[in-house]
């Protein structure tokens, strides 16, 4: 399984050193699905789903890391969580807590992996784990009709307007919602390209030059089963190279 991360530090340097350290962790595979520097935003990511586990220091401007584990304990599912922190002094209450870990800073590399193993491991019992055995699906309503698209055979978003494009290799559909929420959902399947348009990361085929009349020159993925070029914003053209590397 892949465990979904936010990271919850009011410092970014912080942010910056664990979403590194979890590039280099080996089994279980990670994916940093967010990022938040207080209480409030990791509560807006964690609505959003997705999320498995969540690295969080304590001592942060307002609500504090012990106050939003108490507040995650009465989300359904109950994502796992590992403290990380400066503060030897707020293990046995973050035990209390139930949390997984208690990890304190500088974290070494080691026992980060020990605590995603931990992790993985709570999850697995108590059934929480996300699986892959049945796919995801997006439930779409077209011309007044419900329909059940699977995840996997979509391959790319595209933000229209008001509404979001669905593209498939057969039909193209019409979904009420946001870049952002897909984005946080699938972020495992799903990368963004440009501020419009998140595609799927194993239908993306080439990365080649390419003008548009009103950015001008600039780049474009291809993708399997799309007959048009898909623009790469200079923003996120290393994260689309680096994911075609992978």
């Amino acid at each position: 399984m892949t465990l979904r991360v936010l990271i919850v530090d009011d410092e970014a340097l912080a942010r910056t050193r664990l979403r590194t350290l979890l590039q280099d962790c080996v089994a279980p595979e990670t994916l940093v699905a967010g990022e938040a520097a207080n209480a409030v935003q990791a509560m807006e990511a964690l609505r959003r789903g997705g999320i498995d586990l969540v690295l969080m220091d304590i001592r942060m401007p307002g609500v504090d890391g012990m106050s939003l584990a108490r507040t995650l304990r009465s989300m359904a599912p109950t994502p796992a969580v590992v403290f990380v922190t400066a503060h030897a002094e707020y293990a046995v209450q973050a035990f209390e807590l139930e949390a997984v870990d208690y990890l304190t800073k500088p974290v070494r590399l080691a026992r980060l992996q020990a605590a995603l193993e931990k992790a993985q491991r709570s999850l697995e019992a108590n059934g929480q784990a996300q699986s892959h055995a049945s796919p995801d699906m997006l439930t779409i309503q077209d011309r007044g009709r419900t329909q059940r698209v699977p995840l996997i055979d979509v391959l790319y978003f595209k933000a229209e307007l008001k509404y979001v494009t669905v593209r498939t290799a057969d039909k193209s559909y019409i979904l009420d919602g946001s870049l952002g929420e897909l984005e946080a959902r699938y972020a495992a399947d799903f990368m963004r390209i440009h501020r419009n348009a998140l595609v799927s990361r194993r239908a993306i085929r080439a990365l080649e030059k390419h003008f548009d009349p009103e950015e001008g020159e600039g780049w474009a993925v291809r993708l399997q089963g799309v007959g048009e070029p898909l623009a790469v914003s200079r923003r996120q053209l290393a994260a689309v190279r680096e994911a075609m590397l992978a």
